[in-house]
Formats: structure tokens, sequence, C-alpha cells
């Protein structure tokens, strides 16, 4: 598996480029993306770290190139602009995991890894199951002084059944996409999201905001169901306030939604397929949800 590292303007490697805007050049990164998928001894393309400005990349992309050169590609947070439009211009499914820096966990990075060879290197569907703990520790720092927490395990906010197309990933991040054509049709979706730091009094708000404007988006009545990402320790966004966020989209009257899986900016994370297929059943005995194609 490669990294994709920057590359200077004269496209000679140069360790850690950064500008102003803690980037390297657009063409430079782009040349790293071309240079990965053209490569035939890259089989994965695994984000060091998330990339904030990575939309700036979307509209200098030959996804003609990207499509016809399919491997695979994972990260997660900022990376979801990446993610999606690719799946929408190419259909080519990428996945939402950990970053290639996350592979230097040392303390219970099994759940991780495991869901990460699930999803990329094996066949069949994934039940997916709640992790036995969790942390949002900054594990890099100190990596020996963690704080694990008990796992209650999902929650459902909505009852139903749905089958669909995975979609998402960082909901801020995502909603990047909308009004442009890089965002994937909302027909038969469901969503997967989560809110980065989302912390302090005004965390609530800002995620029924952001999930509103998702709804607002032409085809968003036919979202099939949404499942929701652990929010970290900090954040003000509870049970009871995601209850009421989720009451009030009627759009959503009726279909599935689940809080509380494992992905997001907490630890560990499960790997999902943006662009794959996910089952959810919910009811007042909990959540079933299933990755069907991966």
């Amino acid at each position: 598996m490669t990294v994709l590292r920057m590359r200077g303007p004269a496209g000679s490697f140069s360790d850690w480029r950064s500008d102003d805007f803690r980037s390297s050049s657009v063409a430079a990164r782009a040349a790293d993306i071309y240079s990965a998928f053209l490569d035939p001894n890259v089989k994965a393309i695994i984000t060091v770290i998330g990339g904030f400005n990575c939309n700036q990349l979307l509209s200098h992309l030959d996804y003609e190139l990207i499509r016809k050169n399919p491997k695979i590609f994972c990260g997660y947070s900022d990376i979801t602009a990446l993610q999606n439009a690719i799946f929408a211009k190419t259909g080519l499914v990428t996945y939402s995991g950990p970053h290639y820096s996350t592979f230097g966990m040392k303390q219970r990075f099994d759940f991780t890894l495991e869901h990460f060879v699930r999803c990329l290197f094996e066949e069949g569907p994934i039940v997916l199951k709640a992790s036995a703990n969790w942390s949002d520790d900054a594990w890099y720092a100190k990596q020996d002084d963690r704080n694990f927490l008990p796992n209650p395990g999902y929650t459902v906010l909505n009852s139903g059944e749905a089958e669909g197309t995975i979609l998402g990933g960082n909901l801020c991040t995502f909603n990047l996409l909308h009004g442009t054509p890089f965002m994937p049709g909302l027909k038969n979706s469901i969503l997967f999201l989560e809110d980065d730091e989302a912390v302090g009094p005004y965390s609530p708000m800002e995620f029924d905001r952001n999930l509103q404007s998702i709804l607002h988006q032409p085809g968003a009545d036919a979202i099939l169901g949404v499942v929701i990402g652990r929010f970290q320790k900090k954040s003000a966004v509870t049970d009871d306030l995601l209850r009421q966020i989720i009451a009030s989209k009627h759009e959503l009257l009726g279909k599935p939604v689940v809080s509380g899986v494992d992905f997001g900016h907490t630890d560990p994370l499960i790997t999902f397929p943006i662009g794959g297929t996910a089952r959810i059943s919910a009811n007042t005995q909990g959540a079933s949800i299933r990755i069907l194609e991966h």
C-alpha cells in the first residue's frame, strides 16, 4: 500500500512541503494522485491524515484516468470531499476508514484493523457490532496514557428498515459538495454522517443545520436512512438532543436513524464503503447494521 506524499513544483518528492494554508499546491497534490492511480504497483492509496482544503482539487482531477485505473482509496474526515466526488464522477467505491497515521496506534487497535481487513480484503456481508470501549484521546501524543470509556452501543432515534447506497462521511465536509457536479445523487441512499470537533454549546445547532442542509438538497426525499457516528467526549450533542433534532426532520419520518456507531473522530473505527450497500433495521429492541456490498 502506498501513501500519498506532497510533491514539489519540479515533480520531485519534497517531504512535508507546506504553504501558508498547510498544504502544497493544487498541481502538486493532483500530480501525486495521478501518479498513485497510474502506478500498476500501487494497489491501495491510504491518506496520511485529513486534508482540510482537499476540495480545491475536485475541478482539477482527471476522473476518466481514475475510472480506468481503479484502486482502493481510504481515509476519513476531510477526505470525505474527494471520496464522494470520485464516486459521483466515476462510480468507483472508496472507503471511509483509518488514515495511514492511525496504524501507529499502540493500544486497542485490533477492532479498527479487523474492520479494515474485513471491508477491504474479504468478501461477504459484514454485520457491524459496537466496540466494547472507545476514546478520543490524543493517542499520538501519549500512547501509554489513555482513557477508554465503556461503549453503551447504538441508539435508535427512528425505527424502520432500509437498504441503499452508502454516502457521506464527515458532515460539514460532505456539505461542501452541495450545488456542485461532484455531489453524488441522494436517491436510495443511506447517509453515514459524523461531525468533527463538535464541541461547545453551539455544537447541537451546528449538527442540526448541517443535517438540514442535506435534507434540502435535490433528491433528499429519497434518502432511505441515516447512520450517525459517535461524537467526541467534549461534545454538547447528547442522545436527548439528537432525538429532538431527528424528530424535527419531517423528511426522515418513518426512516431508520441510528447513532453512536464506531466512526468519526473517536477510536476505534469501522471501515465502510462510500458507494457500497448497507441494510439497516432499527426498532425498540435495538439496531442491526449490515454492509452488504463493499
